[in-house]
């Protein structure tokens, strides 16, 4: 008999259990190996009752419709499947089970608010108790909390912290999208009388964002929403409910902000409570994340501890993350520590964040703080602040007391992705570097990917879209990117702009005449919500997530159009009054930000030149038409393959013909046809035109080769900025260039990869030269997106490509580009069909290739000089000479 199906899942977030926000959704499960599924059997029930069997003539195993009547809320739910395999049945699987949230209609529980005595500010504001006590007379069989917020909150029954989730409910666009979340406390009732809690801070909601620290816009009034359903052994029920009854307090928690720190002061007199407020808010619908929330996901341990001067301490953990500290040791009663957070050590041993700072011009630097502070009661106890979150390496101890290392530990908190991808190889330094972008990515994902977690911590678009098909490799990230593309949607323009970065707590699309709002709709940023939504169908083969982003794609690109149709640069408004037929198609008249962060040029004393503080009035007015026709070309030809996906054969044609007269356009103004060159003749552009195909195919030999003598021509080293980077090496490799990628790979001298792994980077670098020769930092030492180099590594290096025609993973190339300095590279990818497992190393003068195919999926074995080998399912072996 086969074995059953493994691994069912359903397409939802939760936190120690699995809940869907959705009425109806949809199954997944994994194959038995070696099978081939004709036809499945599947088997439910709900609240304990079964539901009829469903039997279905198919061989999809993912993403599945829910086949029977739609869920309520809160019902409990179970089901597995068996699958046909020609004539033969497979075992049933194990029971799979997760549950329906609360849904919106339901919600009985008033919206509560503390009764603030009198505000100090962001970033200086207390985070509040609020609570109710009830009396049991009895146990419940089972007791749900499910609970909300505008700020973050950690609820607590009888003093014991429900869930694992931190940063609840999360960063979301709050005038339009809020999550709840659902707890199982009933361990921790207690038959008599019980204290309900919710400890409720400013978070993203009230909170300080950016890198100017200015206030979030969502709202004033800090709220809290909550509901404890228990169910008794009789079938009576009962329901505590947030409303008039319960009372607010200022709690230990002093001061609390996301992006500064959290004080806590154990010795803070107890305050007299006072009646909450009532529906002081007007909140939206309450929904449920398909994502998994931000946990603890690892804890490290004081890797260097030393004491700078008198009452000074540097503990080194020896990663650069995002979390938190626990301490311990706190000392006698009174004891002030004070815990300041950051990513570099400078050259005088102590704490260096001046490179953090924010620099507004014509205006005195605002200084980077993230700080800390706990004052003990002299009690046995444990610092640990939820209320914020940090990026650092290094946490700097100020105090009076000694402080034992041991009492240290580092929680790295971020959204619990579940890892997908493994690499390894015989060169350290790769495996190295390989290691700093995922832990670039993770300290980046606290729930929305994030720039930076230190100076900004804003989920910029053009991060993402750069990064997107890299994040595939190495995490499951749909229901992580889903979440984000929600907020995407919520922060869209009227115009159909998308904003620069979402959640978006500065609410440009109410401030139109903000400098940012004028800095927003550019080419590389705005085209995420076509790009992600694409990458995520082509790596999870979801369909849903193009339909539910379609409109917004929509908006988005008839946006740019009418730009490129009604806007022109000056540049060619100075050329000719009238413009020229194909200019209509280019998109040159508005703000791009265009190839940020190419490295710098240097003065003669060998100091970088920033172009934008050099010369911000001509950085601005440049013209990136180039970029952005670029952009709108790829978008546009996304676009049309999308309609075609969800059935809108007509818009789909339409798209097709913009797409071509697009091309046109971008090879008219920027393309020299009898050369292959390119009007700005940089890396960047030669990248991005054979990347997205700009280039007609007789020239994209002579194209390459410019774009290879440009290289030799910078002694070995790129000069691509953020847009193009990551397809840099890809493209070297594709167009016959593998030696050239690979001496940019194995380059050490700035600019280059391995020089910041050189010098000790755990974490990517947002500038090539993050830490310089005096060992002074610059700019953020964790921006994940030239980590998006190691797709090469995944994609070439190992040899791991999905096929041109494929999404999710149902047909794939293996076709490794070895290296001589790389004797063996393996790597595993968990997909929507399976684990895919490939391992190749060199030996007595021949290459040797180990591929495992997943059950349902096919693929080509491509060795160099040998021919295409095409294999099923199961392992397969071959050889060429290397």
């Amino acid at each position: 008999m086969i074995t059953g199906p493994t691994r069912l899942r359903i397409d939802s977030g939760g936190d120690e259990f699995p809940v869907t926000g959705s009425a109806a959704p949809r199954l997944s499960w994994r194959l038995p190996d070696g099978a081939h599924q004709t036809g499945c059997t599947l088997q439910a029930k709900l609240d304990g009752t079964p539901l009829r069997p469903v039997t279905l003539e198919t061989s999809e195993h993912d993403l599945l419709p829910w086949p029977w009547p739609v869920l309520r809320s809160r019902q409990r739910a179970a089901w597995r499947v068996r699958i046909q395999d020609g004539d033969t049945a497979s075992a049933w699987s194990d029971w799979s089970r997760f549950e329906a949230g609360l849904f919106d209609a339901d919600w009985t529980a008033r919206w509560i608010s503390p009764a603030e005595p009198a505000d100090p500010g962001p970033g200086r504001r207390p985070a509040y108790s609020l609570a109710a006590e009830f009396e049991l007379a009895e146990l419940p069989e089972s007791a749900r909390l499910y609970a909300t917020a505008l700020g973050v909150y950690e609820a607590y029954v009888n003093g014991e912290r429900a869930g694992t989730a931190e940063l609840t409910p999360g960063s979301t666009s709050y005038d339009r999208t809020l999550y709840a979340q659902a707890y199982d406390v009933t361990d921790s009732l207690r038959a008599g009388g019980n204290r309900l809690e919710l400890l409720l801070s400013d978070g993203w909601y009230r909170g300080q964002v950016g890198a100017f620290r200015q206030p979030a816009g969502w709202g004033d009034v800090l709220a809290a929403r909550a509901e404890l359903h228990l169910g008794f052994a009789d079938g009576e029920t009962l329901i505590i409910r947030t409303d008039e009854s319960w009372t607010s307090t200022r709690s230990a928690i002093v001061r609390a902000d996301l992006m500064d720190g959290q004080t806590t002061d154990l010795l803070a007199a107890p305050e007299q409570a006072t009646p909450v407020l009532i529906d002081r808010v007007a909140p939206p619908p309450i929904d449920w994340s398909p994502a998994p929330p931000a946990r603890r996901v690892e804890s490290l341990p004081v890797q260097g501890f030393e004491q700078v001067r008198d009452g000074l301490w540097l503990a080194d953990f020896g990663q650069n993350a995002s979390g938190w500290i626990s301490l311990s040791d706190l000392g006698p009663a009174g004891t002030r520590t004070m815990i300041d957070y950051g990513e570099h050590r400078g050259p005088d041993g102590d704490l260096q964040t001046s490179h953090l700072d924010a620099v507004y011009p014509g205006a005195p630097p605002s200084p980077f703080v993230q700080r800390d502070e706990v004052v003990s009661d002299g009690a046995d106890g444990t610092f640990e602040p939820r209320h914020t979150v940090h990026g650092f390496r290094y946490a700097r101890l100020t105090r009076d007391a000694p402080v034992d290392p041991a009492s240290l530990t580092m929680h790295v908190v971020h959204s619990a992705l579940e890892p997908t991808g493994t690499f390894v190889c015989s060169d350290a330094d790769l495996v190295r570097l390989w290691d700093a972008a995922r832990w670039s990515f993770r300290g980046n994902a606290v729930d929305v990917p994030t720039d930076c977690p230190t100076r900004e911590r804003l989920g910029w678009t053009g991060d993402y879209q750069v990064f997107i098909s890299t994040a595939t490799r190495l995490y499951d990230v749909l229901g992580f990117s889903r979440k984000w593309l929600r907020s995407v949607r919520d922060d869209q323009l009227d115009d159909g702009r998308i904003a620069n970065f979402s959640p978006d707590g500065r609410r440009i699309k109410l401030n139109p005449d903000d400098q940012l709002a004028m800095m927003t709709g550019s080419a590389g940023w705005g085209d995420a919500i076509v790009h992600v939504p694409w990458q995520l169908y082509l790596a999870y083969r979801d369909r849903e997530v193009l339909a539910e982003n379609w409109p917004a794609m929509v908006r988005w690109t008839e946006w740019a159009l009418a730009t490129a149709r009604t806007a022109r640069h000056p540049s060619r408004v100075q050329r000719s009054a009238e413009p020229q037929p194909h200019e209509q198609f280019l998109w040159d008249g508005s703000f791009h930000w265009g190839e940020w962060c190419e490295p710098r040029e240097r003065a003669a004393d060998g100091t970088p030149i920033d172009p934008l503080k050099a010369d911000p009035k001509g950085w601005f007015l440049a013209d990136k038409g180039e970029v952005g026709t670029a952009y709108l070309h790829r978008t546009i030809s996304t676009m049309a393959r999308i309609a075609e996906l969800l059935g809108r054969a007509g818009e789909a044609e339409r798209y097709r013909g913009l797409a071509g007269q697009v091309l046109e356009a971008w090879r008219t103004e920027f393309l020299a046809a009898s050369t292959g060159r390119t009007a700005t003749d940089s890396q960047a552009a030669y990248v991005r035109a054979l990347a997205f195909d700009l280039i007609p195919d007789d020239l994209r030999p002579a194209a390459a080769s410019r774009l290879v003598e440009l290289i030799r021509g910078a002694d070995d080293h790129l000069a691509t900025g953020f847009l193009s980077t990551a397809d840099l090496l890809p493209v070297l490799a594709d167009t016959g260039h593998a030696g050239t990628a690979y001496a940019l790979l194995f380059q050490r001298t700035s600019p280059s990869w391995l020089g910041m792994i050189d010098q000790g980077a755990t974490t990517i670098w947002e500038d090539w030269d993050g830490i310089d020769a005096g060992g002074d930092a610059h700019d953020s030492l964790n921006h994940y997106s030239k980590g998006a180099v190691v797709r090469f590594l995944h994609s070439h290096t190992l040899g791991l490509r999905q096929a041109d025609d494929s999404a999710g993973w149902e047909s794939f190339r293996v076709a490794p580009v070895p290296h001589p300095k790389i004797g063996w590279a393996q790597g595993t990818l968990d997909t929507p069909r399976g684990r895919i497992d490939v391992a190749w190393r060199t030996e007595a003068g021949r290459l040797h290739l180990d591929v495992e195919v997943p059950s349902g999926a096919g693929a080509v074995l491509e060795l160099p000089g040998a021919q295409p080998v095409r294999v099923g399912p199961g392992r397969h072996a071959c050889s060429a000479p290397a």
